[in-house]
């Protein structure tokens, strides 16, 4: 993963380009960024106002300059439990553009990825909120039932990261003598969850049958 989207578009794509054609001579794939979410991640925060939405016509230049193996598109998602104000809603017009122009300008088909997708549940941050917490209970974050019309327009990876951090701190919160073996459990039924809300549960026996292929 190269996130060099901070900077200017051809900035951005020289330095991609870079990493690209270094990754690819050790058979590394490379996840690259364009267009500029809000929110904080590790130590950059970009305000809701200077975010903006991936450019469809700059993502295939993009694509075609950097020879990028997937691409983390910007389309109204948002990093951190702090997200939005009010309801937000993704801009699945963009996907479904990105990957009109893509399959036009002849290029292979390029995975698409949701960064800043967690839905930062409201019973999470109540009970890391009873457990002594301090989040502000108004966050929330993408709406769950986005995300399997998001992979149907060919979003492949979508990162939850926020959401198990959440689960994290509400067990060590909750269960703070002996979290770990815990943690273990509710970390795999939350994951189980997400993979139903992504369609991907129960597909083990496709996805086997496919590598085989």
């Amino acid at each position: 993963m190269i996130d060099a989207s901070h900077e200017p578009f051809e900035q951005n794509a020289a330095i991609t380009k870079r990493v690209v054609d270094r990754a690819h001579a050790k058979g590394i794939s490379v996840e690259a960024e364009l267009g500029m979410l809000g929110g904080v991640e590790e130590d950059i925060s970009v305000d809701e106002k200077q975010a903006c939405l991936t450019n469809p016509v700059e993502a295939v230049d993009f694509i075609k300059q950097t020879k990028c193996d997937s691409l983390a598109a910007a389309i109204g998602t948002s990093h951190g439990a702090y997200k939005f104000k009010g309801q937000q809603s993704l801009h699945f017009d963009v996907i479904e553009k990105i990957r009109e122009n893509v399959k036009t300008a002849d290029l292979p088909p390029t995975p698409i990825v949701m960064h800043g997708s967690s839905s930062v549940p409201k019973s999470e941050v109540e009970r890391i909120n009873a457990a002594g917490g301090k989040l502000d209970p108004s966050a929330h974050g993408v709406n769950e039932e986005d995300y399997l019309p998001a992979a149907c327009l060919g979003v492949t990876k979508v990162n939850i990261d926020t959401d198990g951090r959440l689960v994290w701190t509400r067990v060590h919160r909750e269960f703070f003598r002996d979290p770990g073996k815990i943690f273990v459990t509710e970390y795999a039924d939350f994951i189980a969850h997400k993979n139903e809300k992504l369609g991907s549960a129960g597909q083990l026996d496709a996805v086997r049958a496919s590598v085989k292929k």
